[in-house]
C-alpha cells in the first residue's frame, strides 16, 4: 500500500482516507497543513489568478466535446418474445468528483467537458493548491464552478464521503500519482470510479533503423510527468508476431507506432490504452489537442479496461414490461428454475 512521509513518520494511504472519511474538515485541514503547508480550517474554493493560453483551452476543449458528444451510446428497446418488451435507456450521473493533478490544466478538459457532454448536473474538481489558480482560471472558461484547492488521497476521500463543506459525488473520474491512486482504488468499494490513471506509461514501437530522434522524443514526453514514469523501446524485425506479444505483455497506457511495420499492427493491438500511429501523431497531441481522452489505464490495467469516454458519466437502466399473455408464456421457466434454486417465492410470482 502507498504511503507518505510527514516529518519521519510514515502513514498509509488507509490511514489518510480513514481519518478524512471520520473527522471530515477538520481531517482536511490536517492533512493539507502537513502534505501541502496550508494554513486554513476549512476547504477553500480555488481562486482563478493569472494567464493561461485561452484559445488553446477552448480549441483543445472543442475538439474533447466533439470526439466525446458523438459516442453517445443509443438507447435501445426490443420485443424479445410475445408480450415481453426490454428497455435500456442512458442516463447521465447526478454528480462526479474530478481530480486534476498539479496545475494540469489539460485533464480538467479531459475530464469536465465529457462530464458536460454528458448532461452530469453537478460537477466537483479537487486539484492541489500550487497549480490551482490556473487550473480555476481554466475551468471558469468551461463553465465549472466548484473548485477546491484540495489535493491528494484527502482530496479522494473528501468527494468519496463528504464533509460539512463537500458534498459527496456518485463517481471519482481522473489521473494522478500512486497516493491518488490508491485512494481510488480503497473509496472504490462505497463510491464508483473511473480506472486507475498513472504514473504515466509508454511503449515505442519502431522499425529498426527508424530515426532515433523521433524515438527518443517519444520517450523523453512521457518520462517528463515524473520519476516514476515507465518507457519502453520494442524494436520490429522480421518476426512481427513477437513484437505483437511483447507490446501486449506491457498493456501500456501509451502505444506509439512507429514505421511502415510497426504501424501494421495498429488494428491489431488489443492491450493499450490508446495507439498512436505514425511519426506525426506524437503521444502529446493526444494529451492535449486531437480529443482523444488522455485519462487511461495504467499499471496493466489495459488489459480488461479502456480509456476515458462518455460512458464513464453515464450509467444504463433496463425497464421491464411484461404483459398478462407474455407472464403466461415466461411462467414455465420462471417455476422450473426457481424449483431448481428452491426459490418458492420466486416460483409464485409467475401465476397472477
Amino acid at each position: 500500500m502507498s504511503r507518505v512521509v510527514v516529518t519521519d513518520r510514515v502513514f498509509t494511504i488507509d490511514e489518510i482516507v480513514a481519518d478524512v472519511r471520520e473527522r471530515g474538515d477538520a481531517a482536511l485541514a490536517e492533512w493539507s497543513r502537513r502534505l501541502d503547508a496550508t494554513t486554513w480550517l476549512t476547504p477553500p474554493r480555488a481562486v482563478a489568478y493569472g494567464d493561461i493560453p485561452t484559445a488553446a483551452v477552448l480549441a483543445a476543449a472543442e475538439a474533447v466535446r466533439t470526439w466525446h458528444a458523438a459516442q453517445r451510446p443509443a438507447d435501445l428497446l426490443l420485443e424479445v418474445s410475445p408480450g415481453v418488451t426490454l428497455e435500456r435507456r442512458w442516463s447521465p450521473l447526478r454528480s462526479v468528483g474530478l481530480y486534476v493533478p498539479n496545475g494540469l490544466v489539460s485533464s480538467l478538459i479531459m475530464s469536465a467537458v465529457p462530464a458536460q457532454a454528458a448532461g452530469v448536473e453537478r460537477i466537483v474538481v479537487c486539484t492541489p493548491p500550487a497549480g490551482a489558480p490556473a487550473v480555476a482560471a481554466a475551468a471558469a472558461l468551461l463553465g465549472v464552478t466548484e473548485v477546491w484547492a484540495l489535493g491528494g488521497a484527502q482530496a479522494i476521500a473528501a468527494m468519496a464521503y463528504g464533509t460539512a463543506t463537500i458534498a459527496p459525488v456518485d463517481k471519482i473520474i481522473g489521473p494522478g500519482g500512486g497516493a491518488v491512486n490508491t485512494a481510488k482504488l480503497l473509496v472504490s468499494r462505497d463510491v464508483a470510479i473511473d480506472l486507475p490513471a498513472g504514473p504515466s506509461e509508454v511503449v515505442v514501437v519502431a522499425d529498426e533503423g527508424f530515426d532515433e530522434v523521433i524515438i527518443e522524443q517519444e520517450l523523453a514526453a512521457q518520462m517528463e510527468h515524473g520519476p516514476d514514469s515507465r518507457a519502453y523501446v520494442v524494436r520490429v524485425g522480421e518476426d512481427l508476431e513477437a513484437a505483437l506479444d511483447e507490446v501486449e505483455g506491457y498493456a501500456a497506457e501509451h502505444v506509439a507506432l512507429l514505421g511502415p511495420r510497426a504501424e501494421s499492427l495498429a488494428g491489431r493491438i488489443r492491450n493499450a490504452g490508446a495507439v498512436f500511429v505514425g511519426p506525426f501523431a506524437p503521444v502529446p497531441a493526444g494529451d492535449y489537442a486531437t480529443g482523444g481522452n488522455h485519462v487511461l489505464p495504467t499499471g496493466g490495467w489495459a488489459r480488461s479496461t479502456g480509456g476515458l469516454g462518455l460512458e464513464a458519466f453515464m450509467k444504463a437502466v433496463t425497464v421491464q414490461r411484461v404483459t398478462k399473455e407474455g407472464l403466461e408464456r415466461l411462467a414455465p421457466t420462471i417455476e422450473a428454475l426457481a424449483e431448481l434454486e428452491d426459490m418458492p417465492a420466486h416460483r409464485a410470482t409467475a401465476r397472477r
